[in-house]
């Protein structure tokens, strides 16, 4: 007679990283197929410590979320610092694990971690297993009809519209734990957001943590302004835009999750779904590209602009009035402003002062990436890099790369009321809102800046960057 084999009743260690939710977790899922108890981890590794301030402080709010997620399933999240390399094997020695289970991250220091752990793990005669991760489609499925990469949007997008998105998995009723819990550190001596200082408190008012609010967030997104989708994206004064990006970032909710939304929006006719799907792959390229060409992330994507005599003097004034938004032009002014009080800034304003510093300013975009890696709490590698190369020109898809950006003549057009300058430029105005005000409480003191001081006149006016620009441009062959 043959044996029948049960399940699998050894424990299954889960690693959560960028996955910080319990619906449509393929890895989740597994582990609870196998049938024994489940010890959910995470660690506190290099790619924790090297994060920028605002993304590592944000981090830490979305693992608390999960914290109390897992134990509402009746489980514990266990939390350990140092090298994976070193950490699991140890749980694992600890707990009697025989498999370890992760969902996939697509950046070249994560890869590099995880085929380490997955190798090391595999030689000891454990089963370890990781799922698809944070993407709609894993970057090497997607190819061109002579079998390459796209390096062009639109051709991606035509070839995956109508790919089968498979249905987002139910998060469990509950999760079965161990008899007996390995020890854990507290998440609060990581002091994950020790280098926001005073403006975490300030940015905590803008945030949505978690999952459920992701979902919120969504709901509201796809009922609402979803519908105007079209030309409200474009006008930073007013609430058109999804604002998920904060929560894909931590994988607090799934494109998956996202993209049946959208589609469901779309077979009700609404005008807006389209391009909300849109958006969705054009996060996908960013990863597309960053799987087959990962230097995107440091060096110039096309490489002759190699030699374009960019500044890259982070400690240049106009660099710092940049960054701490006192370039005297309101458009410039006002995102960086949202910036730093939000931790996000509209999508407009972000292609606005990306194109700014590179071309009015002659400053190279690695500065402006990594100050935007240090604020935002929606930061992306892989959406950051490629939106930092296509504002300078240098990077893929960004056509004409001599497209210089008028900041004036922007928004005059996108904020004809004057909402959004109003929302984060204090200076000269009588009254000014909690939002502009908010921003001299959230920056360091040592910036000496307060709504009485008198608004800057422009250090490079939009004429005279355009013309700058446009005479680098014509002495090189692109």
């Amino acid at each position: 007679l043959a044996v029948c084999e049960g399940p699998d009743m050894t424990p299954t260690l889960l690693w959560f990283r960028r996955d910080l939710r319990l619906q449509d977790h393929a890895a989740l899922t597994a582990a609870l197929a196998r049938g024994g108890p489940v010890i959910a981890v995470f660690i506190c590794d290099a790619q924790v410590e090297t994060l920028g301030s605002a993304p590592k402080w944000r981090l830490g709010q979305g693992i608390a979320a999960l914290q109390k997620a897992v134990a509402d399933k009746g489980n514990r999240l266990i939390f350990r610092r140092g090298a994976a390399i070193d950490v699991i094997p140890k749980l694992v020695e600890e707990t009697g694990a025989t498999a370890v289970y992760w969902q996939r991250s697509y950046d070249p220091a994560s890869q590099a971690r995880d085929a380490e752990v997955k190798a090391f793990l595999s030689a000891m005669g454990l089963e370890a297993k990781s799922f698809k991760g944070h993407l709609l489609f894993e970057p090497w499925t997607v190819q061109t009809k002579l079998g390459g990469f796209y390096k062009v949007y639109t051709p991606l997008w035509k070839a995956v519209r109508c790919r089968e998105v498979p249905e987002p998995l139910p998060a469990p009723t509950r999760i079965p734990g161990p008899e007996t819990y390995p020890s854990s550190e507290a998440l609060g001596a990581w002091g994950l957001g020790r280098a926001m200082q005073r403006g975490a408190a300030i940015v905590e008012r803008y945030a949505r943590v978690g999952a459920d609010l992701a979902q919120e967030r969504l709901a509201e997104f796809t009922s609402g302004a979803l519908r105007h989708c079209g030309e409200g994206r474009d006008i930073p004064g007013e609430d058109g835009t999804s604002k998920l990006a904060e929560n894909l970032a931590l994988g607090e909710i799934t494109p998956a999750q996202c993209w049946h939304a959208g589609q469901a929006e779309l077979n009700r006719g609404n005008p807006g779904a389209e391009i909300f799907l849109k958006e969705l792959v054009w996060r996908e390229f960013a990863y597309h590209l960053l799987h087959h060409t990962p230097q995107i992330l440091k060096r110039n994507w096309k490489l002759a602009w190699d030699a374009f005599p960019w500044s890259e003097e982070a400690s240049s004034a106009k660099f710092t009035a940049w960054k701490t938004g006192r370039t005297g032009l309101e458009f410039i002014d006002a995102a960086m402003r949202e910036l730093y009080v939000t931790g996000t800034m509209h999508n407009r304003g972000r292609m606005i002062v990306a194109s700014y510093l590179t071309k009015h300013l002659m400053t190279h975009w690695r500065l402006g990436q990594a100050w935007f890696e240090d604020c935002l709490i929606d930061w992306d590698p892989a959406s950051n890099a490629m939106g930092w190369q296509w504002a300078a020109g240098s990077g893929p898809d960004a056509a004409p790369y001599f497209r210089v950006f008028n900041p004036e003549t922007q928004i005059e057009k996108f904020d004809a009321d004057r909402r959004y300058r109003k929302m984060w430029i204090a200076e000269g105005q009588a009254n000014p809102p909690a939002s502009a005000l908010q921003y001299f409480d959230a920056i360091p003191r040592s910036w000496g800046l307060s709504a009485q001081s008198a608004y800057p006149a422009p250090i490079v006016s939009a004429k005279e960057g355009r013309e700058i620009a446009l005479s680098f441009y014509k002495t090189r062959d692109f």
